[in-house]
Protein backbone atom coordinates (compact mmCIF):
# COMPACT_ATOMS: atom_id res chain seq x y z
CA UNK A 1 0.00 0.00 0.00
CA UNK A 2 1.36 3.19 -1.19
CA UNK A 3 2.11 6.12 1.30
CA UNK A 4 1.79 8.80 -1.02
CA UNK A 5 -0.88 11.14 -1.06
CA UNK A 6 -3.45 11.16 -3.49
CA UNK A 7 -2.86 13.53 -6.26
CA UNK A 8 -5.37 16.59 -6.25
CA UNK A 9 -6.36 18.22 -8.97
CA UNK A 10 -6.86 21.88 -9.15
CA UNK A 11 -10.56 22.99 -7.82
CA UNK A 12 -12.98 24.86 -10.65
CA UNK A 13 -12.29 28.52 -8.86
CA UNK A 14 -8.92 27.65 -9.30
CA UNK A 15 -9.14 27.67 -12.98
CA UNK A 16 -11.84 30.26 -13.08
CA UNK A 17 -9.24 32.41 -11.13
CA UNK A 18 -6.30 31.43 -13.43
CA UNK A 19 -8.61 32.06 -16.71
CA UNK A 20 -9.63 35.63 -15.35
CA UNK A 21 -5.94 36.55 -14.96
CA UNK A 22 -4.90 35.72 -18.49
CA UNK A 23 -8.17 37.54 -19.55
CA UNK A 24 -7.19 40.83 -17.69
CA UNK A 25 -3.72 40.37 -19.16
CA UNK A 26 -5.08 40.53 -22.59
CA UNK A 27 -7.15 43.27 -22.30
CA UNK A 28 -4.51 45.49 -20.37
CA UNK A 29 -2.31 44.61 -23.54
CA UNK A 30 -5.13 44.86 -26.15
CA UNK A 31 -5.67 48.68 -24.23
CA UNK A 32 -1.73 49.42 -24.32
CA UNK A 33 -1.56 48.36 -27.78
CA UNK A 34 -4.66 50.70 -28.67
CA UNK A 35 -2.96 53.79 -26.69
CA UNK A 36 -0.05 53.41 -28.35
CA UNK A 37 -1.65 53.32 -31.73
CA UNK A 38 -3.94 56.33 -30.34
CA UNK A 39 -0.27 58.42 -29.23
CA UNK A 40 1.33 57.36 -32.58
CA UNK A 41 -2.18 58.50 -34.86
CA UNK A 42 -2.15 61.86 -32.63
CA UNK A 43 1.87 62.61 -33.19
CA UNK A 44 1.32 62.15 -36.96
CA UNK A 45 -1.82 64.29 -37.03
CA UNK A 46 0.04 67.00 -35.11
CA UNK A 47 2.87 66.51 -36.92
CA UNK A 48 0.72 67.45 -39.80
CA UNK A 49 -1.09 70.25 -38.40
CA UNK A 50 2.14 71.68 -37.96
CA UNK A 51 3.48 71.23 -41.22
CA UNK A 52 0.10 72.89 -42.42
CA UNK A 53 0.49 76.08 -40.02
CA UNK A 54 4.70 76.71 -40.91
CA UNK A 55 4.98 75.40 -44.45
CA UNK A 56 6.57 77.47 -46.76
CA UNK A 57 6.44 75.01 -50.01
CA UNK A 58 3.15 73.31 -50.55
CA UNK A 59 4.66 70.23 -52.64
CA UNK A 60 6.91 69.45 -49.46
CA UNK A 61 3.26 69.86 -47.63
CA UNK A 62 1.48 67.37 -50.32
CA UNK A 63 4.47 64.87 -50.36
CA UNK A 64 3.93 64.13 -46.48
CA UNK A 65 -0.18 63.66 -47.03
CA UNK A 66 -0.09 60.57 -48.62
CA UNK A 67 2.74 59.16 -45.89
CA UNK A 68 -0.01 60.59 -42.97
CA UNK A 69 -3.15 58.76 -44.60
CA UNK A 70 -1.79 55.64 -45.01
CA UNK A 71 0.01 55.64 -41.65
CA UNK A 72 -3.11 56.23 -40.02
CA UNK A 73 -4.88 53.38 -41.88
CA UNK A 74 -2.46 51.01 -41.70
CA UNK A 75 -2.24 50.56 -45.38
CA UNK A 76 0.62 50.47 -47.88
CA UNK A 77 -0.82 52.78 -50.28
CA UNK A 78 -2.42 55.99 -50.91
CA UNK A 79 -2.74 58.47 -53.64
CA UNK A 80 -3.17 62.40 -53.54
CA UNK A 81 -4.84 64.36 -56.55
CA UNK A 82 -5.04 67.59 -56.08
CA UNK A 83 -7.07 70.00 -58.18
CA UNK A 84 -6.08 73.75 -59.42
CA UNK A 85 -7.81 76.96 -59.38
CA UNK A 86 -9.79 76.83 -62.11
CA UNK A 87 -10.77 72.88 -61.84
CA UNK A 88 -8.05 71.16 -63.88
CA UNK A 89 -5.93 67.91 -62.94
CA UNK A 90 -2.76 69.40 -61.03
CA UNK A 91 -0.42 66.59 -62.62
CA UNK A 92 2.91 68.56 -61.21
CA UNK A 93 1.21 67.87 -57.41
CA UNK A 94 0.41 64.24 -58.14
CA UNK A 95 1.50 62.80 -54.81
CA UNK A 96 1.40 58.60 -54.05
CA UNK A 97 2.84 56.00 -52.05
CA UNK A 98 4.79 53.72 -52.61
CA UNK A 99 5.60 55.64 -55.74
CA UNK A 100 7.29 52.85 -56.99
CA UNK A 101 4.15 50.75 -57.60
CA UNK A 102 2.19 53.43 -58.17
CA UNK A 103 4.33 55.22 -60.68
CA UNK A 104 2.21 53.86 -63.21
CA UNK A 105 -1.15 54.46 -61.85
CA UNK A 106 0.26 58.95 -61.28
CA UNK A 107 1.52 58.75 -65.14
CA UNK A 108 -2.07 57.37 -66.79
CA UNK A 109 -4.06 60.50 -63.96
CA UNK A 110 -0.94 62.29 -65.96
CA UNK A 111 -2.37 61.68 -69.11
CA UNK A 112 -6.06 61.11 -68.29
CA UNK A 113 -7.59 63.70 -70.87
CA UNK A 114 -10.78 64.49 -69.20
CA UNK A 115 -8.16 66.34 -66.78
CA UNK A 116 -7.18 69.09 -68.99
CA UNK A 117 -10.52 70.20 -69.30
CA UNK A 118 -11.18 73.55 -66.73
CA UNK A 119 -13.50 73.13 -64.51
CA UNK A 120 -13.23 69.31 -63.83
CA UNK A 121 -13.16 69.27 -60.62
CA UNK A 122 -16.69 70.41 -60.22
CA UNK A 123 -17.86 67.97 -62.82
CA UNK A 124 -18.56 64.85 -60.97
CA UNK A 125 -19.23 62.60 -63.32
CA UNK A 126 -15.56 62.92 -64.46
CA UNK A 127 -14.01 62.53 -61.14
CA UNK A 128 -16.15 59.69 -60.72
CA UNK A 129 -14.75 58.40 -64.07
CA UNK A 130 -11.24 59.02 -62.27
CA UNK A 131 -11.74 57.06 -59.17
CA UNK A 132 -12.51 54.03 -61.81
CA UNK A 133 -9.39 54.32 -63.29
CA UNK A 134 -7.98 54.37 -60.29
CA UNK A 135 -9.95 51.25 -59.15
CA UNK A 136 -9.33 49.67 -62.42
CA UNK A 137 -5.39 49.80 -61.88
CA UNK A 138 -5.68 48.66 -58.26
CA UNK A 139 -7.44 45.68 -59.41
CA UNK A 140 -9.19 43.82 -56.32
CA UNK A 141 -7.33 46.11 -53.82
CA UNK A 142 -9.64 47.59 -50.99
CA UNK A 143 -10.11 51.06 -51.69
CA UNK A 144 -11.51 54.46 -50.04
CA UNK A 145 -11.52 57.51 -51.81
CA UNK A 146 -12.91 61.13 -50.66
CA UNK A 147 -12.42 64.62 -51.68
CA UNK A 148 -10.74 67.53 -50.43
CA UNK A 149 -12.75 70.52 -49.99
CA UNK A 150 -12.24 73.90 -48.75
CA UNK A 151 -14.53 76.97 -48.65
CA UNK A 152 -16.81 75.11 -49.92
CA UNK A 153 -14.73 74.53 -53.02
CA UNK A 154 -13.31 70.69 -54.35
CA UNK A 155 -9.77 70.83 -54.47
CA UNK A 156 -8.78 67.44 -55.14
CA UNK A 157 -9.25 63.41 -54.03
CA UNK A 158 -7.28 61.16 -51.86
CA UNK A 159 -7.64 57.92 -52.33
CA UNK A 160 -6.05 55.09 -49.51
CA UNK A 161 -5.79 51.08 -50.94
CA UNK A 162 -3.97 48.07 -49.61
CA UNK A 163 -2.97 45.97 -52.20
CA UNK A 164 -2.45 42.82 -49.94
CA UNK A 165 -5.83 42.56 -48.27
CA UNK A 166 -9.15 44.14 -47.74
CA UNK A 167 -8.97 46.83 -45.85
CA UNK A 168 -10.68 46.82 -42.25
CA UNK A 169 -11.92 49.96 -42.61
CA UNK A 170 -13.38 51.65 -39.00
CA UNK A 171 -15.26 55.36 -38.02
CA UNK A 172 -12.12 56.11 -36.76
CA UNK A 173 -10.09 55.53 -39.94
CA UNK A 174 -12.72 57.12 -42.16
CA UNK A 175 -12.39 60.69 -39.50
CA UNK A 176 -9.01 60.22 -39.94
CA UNK A 177 -8.31 60.21 -43.85
CA UNK A 178 -11.04 62.77 -43.43
CA UNK A 179 -8.88 65.08 -41.08
CA UNK A 180 -6.14 64.40 -43.46
CA UNK A 181 -8.14 65.81 -46.37
CA UNK A 182 -9.60 68.66 -45.17
CA UNK A 183 -6.12 69.86 -43.87
CA UNK A 184 -4.88 68.97 -47.20
CA UNK A 185 -7.66 71.16 -48.95
CA UNK A 186 -7.06 73.85 -46.69
CA UNK A 187 -3.48 73.54 -47.55
CA UNK A 188 -4.07 73.99 -51.21
CA UNK A 189 -6.38 76.78 -50.71
CA UNK A 190 -4.28 78.76 -48.84
CA UNK A 191 -1.42 78.03 -51.51
CA UNK A 192 -4.32 80.13 -53.95
CA UNK A 193 -4.99 82.80 -51.78
CA UNK A 194 -1.41 83.06 -51.30
CA UNK A 195 -0.68 83.43 -54.67
CA UNK A 196 -3.61 85.77 -54.99
CA UNK A 197 -2.10 88.09 -52.76
CA UNK A 198 1.14 88.03 -54.45
CA UNK A 199 -0.74 88.78 -58.05
CA UNK A 200 -2.04 91.55 -56.09
CA UNK A 201 0.75 93.09 -54.50
CA UNK A 202 2.23 93.24 -58.25
CA UNK A 203 -0.91 95.07 -59.44
CA UNK A 204 -0.80 97.36 -56.95
CA UNK A 205 2.49 98.13 -57.40
CA UNK A 206 1.64 98.30 -61.37
CA UNK A 207 -1.11 100.55 -60.19
CA UNK A 208 0.96 102.82 -57.71
CA UNK A 209 3.33 103.56 -60.58
CA UNK A 210 0.22 104.30 -62.81
CA UNK A 211 -1.35 106.60 -60.27
CA UNK A 212 2.16 108.27 -60.50
CA UNK A 213 2.20 109.09 -63.87
CA UNK A 214 -1.12 109.88 -64.19
CA UNK A 215 -0.58 112.40 -61.49
CA UNK A 216 2.40 113.67 -63.53
CA UNK A 217 -0.16 114.36 -66.29
CA UNK A 218 -2.98 116.11 -64.72
CA UNK A 219 -1.53 119.77 -64.34
CA UNK A 220 0.32 119.70 -60.56
CA UNK A 221 -0.82 123.43 -60.59
CA UNK A 222 -3.02 125.84 -61.98
CA UNK A 223 -1.64 128.40 -64.30
CA UNK A 224 -1.50 132.23 -64.07
CA UNK A 225 -4.13 133.91 -65.95
CA UNK A 226 -4.66 137.44 -66.20
CA UNK A 227 -8.22 138.35 -64.98
CA UNK A 228 -9.31 135.09 -63.17
CA UNK A 229 -8.05 132.91 -60.20
CA UNK A 230 -8.08 129.08 -60.53
CA UNK A 231 -8.15 126.09 -58.60
CA UNK A 232 -8.59 122.23 -59.32
CA UNK A 233 -8.85 118.46 -57.51
CA UNK A 234 -9.14 115.32 -59.06
CA UNK A 235 -10.08 112.24 -56.42
CA UNK A 236 -10.14 109.15 -58.16
CA UNK A 237 -11.57 106.23 -56.66
CA UNK A 238 -9.00 103.69 -57.67
CA UNK A 239 -4.95 104.46 -57.53
CA UNK A 240 -5.45 105.13 -61.53
CA UNK A 241 -8.83 106.99 -62.89
CA UNK A 242 -10.92 108.16 -66.32
CA UNK A 243 -11.48 111.62 -64.98
CA UNK A 244 -9.02 114.42 -67.09
CA UNK A 245 -8.82 118.10 -66.34
CA UNK A 246 -6.28 120.62 -68.30
CA UNK A 247 -5.22 124.12 -68.89
CA UNK A 248 -3.27 124.26 -72.12
CA UNK A 249 -1.39 127.56 -73.86
CA UNK A 250 -3.05 127.89 -77.16
CA UNK A 251 0.08 129.51 -77.78
CA UNK A 252 2.69 127.69 -75.63
CA UNK A 253 5.85 129.62 -76.86
CA UNK A 254 4.68 133.02 -74.81
CA UNK A 255 6.31 133.40 -71.52
CA UNK A 256 5.70 135.84 -68.68
CA UNK A 257 3.24 138.70 -68.83
CA UNK A 258 2.31 138.23 -72.63
CA UNK A 259 1.23 134.02 -71.72
CA UNK A 260 -1.01 135.27 -68.86
CA UNK A 261 -2.62 137.46 -71.37
CA UNK A 262 -2.91 134.60 -74.17
CA UNK A 263 -5.49 132.68 -74.64
CA UNK A 264 -6.06 129.75 -72.71
CA UNK A 265 -7.90 126.06 -73.27
CA UNK A 266 -9.55 124.69 -69.90
CA UNK A 267 -10.43 121.27 -70.21
CA UNK A 268 -12.93 118.70 -68.51
CA UNK A 269 -12.90 114.82 -69.27
CA UNK A 270 -14.42 111.58 -68.66
CA UNK A 271 -13.54 108.26 -69.75
CA UNK A 272 -16.33 105.78 -69.20
CA UNK A 273 -14.79 103.21 -67.22
CA UNK A 274 -12.59 103.31 -64.04
CA UNK A 275 -8.67 101.89 -63.54
CA UNK A 276 -5.79 101.43 -65.48
CA UNK A 277 -7.77 100.81 -69.20
CA UNK A 278 -9.70 104.12 -68.43
CA UNK A 279 -6.38 106.18 -67.67
CA UNK A 280 -4.64 105.11 -69.86
CA UNK A 281 -7.17 105.90 -72.69
CA UNK A 282 -7.17 109.33 -70.82
CA UNK A 283 -3.22 109.66 -71.15
CA UNK A 284 -3.55 108.92 -75.15
CA UNK A 285 -6.46 111.91 -75.06
CA UNK A 286 -4.45 114.33 -73.33
CA UNK A 287 -1.92 114.14 -76.21
CA UNK A 288 -4.16 114.33 -78.85
CA UNK A 289 -6.21 117.47 -77.61
CA UNK A 290 -2.98 119.22 -76.63
CA UNK A 291 -1.72 118.95 -80.33
CA UNK A 292 -5.23 119.87 -81.61
CA UNK A 293 -5.24 122.76 -79.07
CA UNK A 294 -1.97 123.92 -81.03
CA UNK A 295 -3.85 124.68 -84.48
CA UNK A 296 -5.70 127.96 -83.05
CA UNK A 297 -9.44 126.46 -84.07
CA UNK A 298 -12.56 127.31 -82.09
CA UNK A 299 -13.85 124.71 -79.56
CA UNK A 300 -16.26 122.95 -81.98
CA UNK A 301 -13.95 122.17 -84.46
CA UNK A 302 -11.25 120.78 -82.03
CA UNK A 303 -13.87 118.41 -80.70
CA UNK A 304 -14.84 117.63 -84.19
CA UNK A 305 -11.38 116.70 -85.00
CA UNK A 306 -10.44 115.23 -81.88
CA UNK A 307 -13.59 112.52 -82.16
CA UNK A 308 -11.86 111.80 -85.40
CA UNK A 309 -8.50 110.81 -84.53
CA UNK A 310 -9.64 108.80 -81.65
CA UNK A 311 -12.27 106.93 -83.44
CA UNK A 312 -10.56 103.76 -83.72
CA UNK A 313 -8.53 103.49 -80.50
CA UNK A 314 -12.22 104.03 -78.54
CA UNK A 315 -13.74 101.45 -80.78
CA UNK A 316 -11.17 98.80 -80.22
CA UNK A 317 -11.71 99.59 -76.47
CA UNK A 318 -15.61 99.32 -76.56
CA UNK A 319 -15.55 103.05 -74.60
CA UNK A 320 -16.29 106.65 -74.98
CA UNK A 321 -14.94 110.01 -73.54
CA UNK A 322 -17.27 112.93 -72.41
CA UNK A 323 -15.41 116.20 -72.98
CA UNK A 324 -16.34 119.87 -71.87
CA UNK A 325 -13.73 122.28 -73.94
CA UNK A 326 -13.57 126.09 -73.69
CA UNK A 327 -11.22 128.62 -74.21
CA UNK A 328 -10.70 131.85 -72.21
CA UNK A 329 -9.23 135.40 -73.53
CA UNK A 330 -7.84 137.12 -70.96
CA UNK A 331 -8.17 140.59 -73.05
CA UNK A 332 -11.90 140.49 -73.89
CA UNK A 333 -12.73 138.08 -71.03
CA UNK A 334 -14.48 136.00 -73.72
CA UNK A 335 -15.18 132.26 -72.98
CA UNK A 336 -15.79 130.44 -75.87
CA UNK A 337 -17.28 126.27 -75.31
CA UNK A 338 -18.25 123.05 -77.10
CA UNK A 339 -19.49 119.97 -75.19
CA UNK A 340 -19.32 116.52 -75.79
CA UNK A 341 -22.31 115.30 -73.99
CA UNK A 342 -20.09 116.03 -70.89
CA UNK A 343 -21.87 117.57 -67.79
CA UNK A 344 -22.21 120.99 -68.30
CA UNK A 345 -20.41 123.56 -66.42
CA UNK A 346 -22.74 125.47 -63.64
CA UNK A 347 -22.30 129.23 -63.86
CA UNK A 348 -22.71 131.53 -61.33
CA UNK A 349 -23.57 135.18 -62.30
CA UNK A 350 -22.53 138.01 -59.68
CA UNK A 351 -25.28 140.07 -61.57
CA UNK A 352 -28.13 138.17 -61.49
CA UNK A 353 -27.14 136.10 -58.01
CA UNK A 354 -28.13 132.81 -59.84
CA UNK A 355 -26.99 129.45 -61.09
CA UNK A 356 -26.99 128.56 -64.80
CA UNK A 357 -26.05 125.74 -67.18
CA UNK A 358 -23.40 126.34 -70.09
CA UNK A 359 -24.22 123.92 -72.48
CA UNK A 360 -24.51 123.44 -76.84
CA UNK A 361 -25.34 119.96 -78.10
CA UNK A 362 -22.35 117.55 -79.14
CA UNK A 363 -22.47 113.50 -79.12
CA UNK A 364 -19.64 111.20 -76.89
CA UNK A 365 -16.64 111.12 -78.32
CA UNK A 366 -16.02 108.01 -80.55
CA UNK A 367 -19.50 107.61 -81.01
CA UNK A 368 -19.99 108.42 -84.59
CA UNK A 369 -16.76 109.76 -87.01
CA UNK A 370 -18.59 112.59 -88.28
CA UNK A 371 -20.21 113.90 -85.09
CA UNK A 372 -21.01 117.85 -85.38
CA UNK A 373 -20.32 119.72 -82.62
CA UNK A 374 -21.65 123.51 -81.71
CA UNK A 375 -19.77 126.65 -80.24
CA UNK A 376 -21.10 128.72 -77.79
CA UNK A 377 -20.36 132.02 -76.31
CA UNK A 378 -20.44 134.11 -73.25
CA UNK A 379 -18.86 137.40 -71.56
CA UNK A 380 -17.48 136.78 -68.13
CA UNK A 381 -18.02 139.79 -65.78
CA UNK A 382 -16.80 140.45 -62.31
CA UNK A 383 -17.70 137.85 -59.37
CA UNK A 384 -18.65 134.95 -61.91
CA UNK A 385 -17.56 131.70 -61.12
CA UNK A 386 -17.50 128.49 -63.21
CA UNK A 387 -17.75 125.29 -61.99
CA UNK A 388 -16.38 122.24 -63.86
CA UNK A 389 -16.92 118.41 -62.47
CA UNK A 390 -17.44 115.23 -64.32
CA UNK A 391 -20.64 113.14 -63.07
CA UNK A 392 -18.44 111.30 -60.26
CA UNK A 393 -19.27 114.75 -58.01
CA UNK A 394 -22.88 114.66 -58.60
CA UNK A 395 -23.60 110.42 -58.64
CA UNK A 396 -21.53 110.23 -55.43
CA UNK A 397 -24.07 107.74 -52.99
CA UNK A 398 -24.88 109.47 -49.87
CA UNK A 399 -25.05 107.57 -46.45
CA UNK A 400 -28.52 107.10 -46.84
CA UNK A 401 -28.56 105.89 -50.43
CA UNK A 402 -29.30 109.32 -51.91
CA UNK A 403 -27.14 110.45 -54.65
CA UNK A 404 -25.35 113.84 -54.61
CA UNK A 405 -26.99 115.20 -57.65
CA UNK A 406 -26.91 118.88 -59.43
CA UNK A 407 -29.21 120.28 -57.21
CA UNK A 408 -27.30 119.78 -53.90
CA UNK A 409 -23.85 120.98 -56.53
CA UNK A 410 -25.82 124.13 -57.13
CA UNK A 411 -26.84 124.78 -53.70
CA UNK A 412 -23.46 124.69 -52.20
CA UNK A 413 -21.89 126.85 -55.10
CA UNK A 414 -24.87 129.50 -54.34
CA UNK A 415 -23.72 129.56 -51.23
CA UNK A 416 -19.73 129.39 -51.40
CA UNK A 417 -20.36 132.08 -54.04
CA UNK A 418 -22.84 134.57 -51.85
CA UNK A 419 -19.80 134.67 -49.15
CA UNK A 420 -17.33 136.12 -51.32
CA UNK A 421 -14.73 132.94 -51.58
CA UNK A 422 -12.03 132.69 -54.00
CA UNK A 423 -11.81 130.32 -56.30
CA UNK A 424 -9.69 127.94 -53.87
CA UNK A 425 -12.31 128.90 -50.97
CA UNK A 426 -15.15 127.81 -53.20
CA UNK A 427 -13.30 124.35 -53.97
CA UNK A 428 -12.31 123.28 -51.07
CA UNK A 429 -16.25 123.91 -49.50
CA UNK A 430 -17.55 122.01 -52.58
CA UNK A 431 -15.31 118.95 -51.54
CA UNK A 432 -16.23 118.87 -48.12
CA UNK A 433 -19.62 119.38 -48.47
CA UNK A 434 -19.56 116.21 -50.69
CA UNK A 435 -17.36 114.31 -47.93
CA UNK A 436 -19.78 115.17 -45.41
CA UNK A 437 -22.58 113.77 -47.88
CA UNK A 438 -20.82 110.36 -48.74
CA UNK A 439 -19.06 109.92 -45.17
CA UNK A 440 -15.75 109.90 -43.96
CA UNK A 441 -15.15 106.30 -43.82
CA UNK A 442 -16.68 105.94 -47.37
CA UNK A 443 -14.69 105.48 -50.63
CA UNK A 444 -16.45 107.22 -54.21
CA UNK A 445 -17.22 104.89 -56.31
CA UNK A 446 -16.57 106.94 -59.58
CA UNK A 447 -13.38 109.51 -59.73
CA UNK A 448 -14.54 113.21 -58.69
CA UNK A 449 -13.12 115.89 -60.29
CA UNK A 450 -13.80 119.73 -60.43
CA UNK A 451 -12.44 122.82 -61.47
CA UNK A 452 -13.36 126.80 -60.63
CA UNK A 453 -12.62 129.65 -62.46
CA UNK A 454 -13.15 132.94 -60.56
CA UNK A 455 -13.36 136.25 -61.81
CA UNK A 456 -12.35 138.53 -59.03
CA UNK A 457 -14.78 141.20 -58.07
CA UNK A 458 -12.62 144.11 -58.94
CA UNK A 459 -10.87 143.67 -63.02
CA UNK A 460 -9.04 145.80 -64.74
CA UNK A 461 -8.69 144.72 -68.78
CA UNK A 462 -4.79 144.90 -69.98
CA UNK A 463 -3.47 147.62 -71.61
CA UNK A 464 -1.35 146.21 -73.70
CA UNK A 465 -2.37 144.27 -76.67
CA UNK A 466 -0.93 140.19 -77.57
CA UNK A 467 1.34 140.34 -80.22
Amino acid sequence: MSSKPPRRHPTPSFRSASQQVSASTSLRQLLDSLSREQRRNQDLLVSLGFALRSFTNLHRFLELVPVVASRLVGVQGALLVPFQADGRLWREQLQAVPFDQSQELVRQLASFEAGFATGFGTDEAQVLAMDRLVQRHLASAGMFATSLVARGQQRGRLYVFDPQAALIWSDVHRRHVQLVADLTGVAIENDLMLQEARLHERVDRQLSIGAEIQAQLLPDRCPVIEGVELAARCRPAFQVGGDYYDFIPTRPELIGRRRERGRWGLVMGDVMGKGVPAGLLMTMLRGMLRAEVLSGLPPNRILHDLNQLAQEDLAQSHRFVTLFYSDYDPRTRRLRYANAAHNPPLIWRAEQRSVSRLDVPGLLIGLQPEADYSCGEILLKPGDVIIYYTDGVTEAPGITGDRFDEARLIRTMEGSCRSGLGAQGILDQLFARLDRFVGVDHQLEDDASMVVLKVPEEVTLPSVSLA
